[in-house]
């Protein structure tokens, strides 16, 4: 929507910040917690800073607590709401800000590129429901062109393993991949007192800024989560009897990487050498298989 169609609202009065009286009773299948306290959503805020010509996405809008804030200061909103009955009461209270536009659906089904062409021109932001907030983020990553970065509620394990580098007890697969992907900010945490209902975990505000370029050289992405998968599925063991299925302790010994080390003490960049070095003999490996056979 550009400047010339959209309404003036500079100075206007925002919707109501209350959500008149409505009632709706928190469904355990959706892992609804829903974010009541003022000054957790007022933090929220000014960590996200959104601007005027901003294009935001909110996944998991509930009730709206955060929406009405974000409806004051950007240009354009689209929520991904799945319950139907919160759905329809956004509709009815918001529906009529040209500014808002919901989505009802299954946000893990949702197709992004549907909302813009451009990219790094959304803004994600979203309660995720502890349940699916891992599906979820790694199907944003198909969209990460088109996307300037992610602001998430998630429970305060997921978003320490996130950020977590080598040597660090929460360093694992989710944090490695996603690294690869996105830097990542744990910028604060969150009481369980903030929600109603009270869900049994703290939770963590993330920011994820996916890279305009990967931060490591990796010739086969697939590869590279697969030795990552592999490594940490057994990450008791050392390297070299870790991956023995994927790569000879001879070719490890080749590599510029401590094989006596476990899966949680290698940094990224070491993994991708790994990756590398594995797809890399693949190739050679396929290369003189065709040309044997075509020799025949």
């Amino acid at each position: 929507m550009n400047d010339s169609k959209r309404k003036k609202h500079s100075g206007k009065r925002g919707p109501d910040l209350q959500n008149d009286g409505f009632q709706h009773q928190a469904r355990k299948r959706f892992g609804q917690n829903f974010l009541q306290d003022q000054n957790i959503i007022l933090k929220i805020l000014q960590s996200i800073r959104p601007q005027d010509n901003d294009h935001l996405v909110e996944i998991g809008p509930g009730q709206g607590a955060l929406t009405r804030h974000l409806l004051q200061t950007c240009q354009k909103l689209d929520a991904v709401e799945l319950d139907r009955d919160l759905a329809a009461y956004l509709e009815q209270t918001l529906g009529s800000d040209p500014r808002f536009s919901l989505q009802q659906g299954d946000v893990l089904k949702f197709d992004f590129s549907q909302l813009s062409d451009k990219p790094r021109s959304l803004r994600i932001i979203g309660n995720l429901p502890y349940n699916i907030s891992t599906p979820c983020m790694f199907h944003l990553l198909n969209y990460q062109s088109l996307i300037s970065d992610m602001t998430f509620m998630l429970q305060l394990e997921v978003v320490q393993r996130l950020a977590a580098g080598p040597g660090d007890p929460h360093y694992g697969r989710l944090g490695l991949i996603m690294q690869y992907y996105c830097q990542v900010e744990h910028l604060f945490d969150v009481p369980p007192t903030a929600f109603t209902p009270q869900p049994k975990v703290c939770s963590a505000i993330v920011r994820l800024t996916p890279h305009v370029r990967p931060p490591v050289e990796v010739d086969d992405v697939k590869c590279l989560q697969d030795v990552i998968r592999v490594a940490f599925t057994q990450r008791r063991k050392t390297l070299k009897n870790s991956l023995r299925t994927l790569i000879s302790e001879a070719e490890l010994n080749k590599l510029t990487i401590d094989t006596s080390l476990r899966p949680e003490k290698l940094s990224l960049a070491e993994y991708a050498i790994i990756s590398n070095s594995i797809s890399r003999n693949r190739q050679n490996a396929q290369g003189a298989q065709q040309k044997e056979e075509s020799h025949e």
